[in-house]
């Protein structure tokens, strides 16, 4: 059936596949984070460990967000590993890294998620795209604020 939002279909394709690679961002750094609250160790272990948990949850709920978006638009979520590999910008790390490494992996992870998701607005704000715009919008808060959260761990 065909879809009458008033956005065409090339340029929803175009928000789809924006949308796609956000997702495979957030899933990439959702399995990063959940590896390390299985594996952190040190000092900072309890409290640590209880925030990695709570940022995978969340990231848990916003890769459905994300899909769901993708799937509104009419086009197919990717939903594998090699998918994501492909399309993800967040870089995955071999081994177990330290506790600080951690973090700083982690803030790198938040913060090329924040780049993928600012990159689509243009894409979003051309065609009044509302919806994602505003799905983008909570994710840069989400993301910048947690990113800022880890940063402070550092300092």
């Amino acid at each position: 059936m065909e879809i009458h939002t008033g956005i065409a279909q090339e340029q929803r394709k175009d928000i789809a596949h924006g949308l796609s690679r956000l997702l495979a961002d957030t899933y990439t750094l959702y399995l990063q984070t959940h590896n390390f609250h299985w594996n952190v160790t040190g000092p900072m272990f309890n409290s640590l460990h209880l925030m990695f948990e709570q940022q995978y949850n969340e990231l848990a709920l916003a890769v459905d967000s994300i899909a769901e978006r993708i799937r509104a638009l009419g086009f197919p979520a990717p939903g594998t590993y090699a998918e994501f590999a492909k399309l993800s910008s967040v870089k995955e790390v071999a081994g177990v890294p330290g506790a600080n490494d951690m973090i700083r992996i982690l803030v790198e992870g938040q913060e090329a998620v924040v780049r993928t998701a600012r990159s689509l607005f243009p894409v979003a704000d051309e065609v009044n795209d509302e919806a994602t715009a505003d799905l983008l919008t909570q994710r840069l808060q989400v993301h910048e604020k947690t990113a800022w959260m880890l940063r402070s761990l550092l300092e």
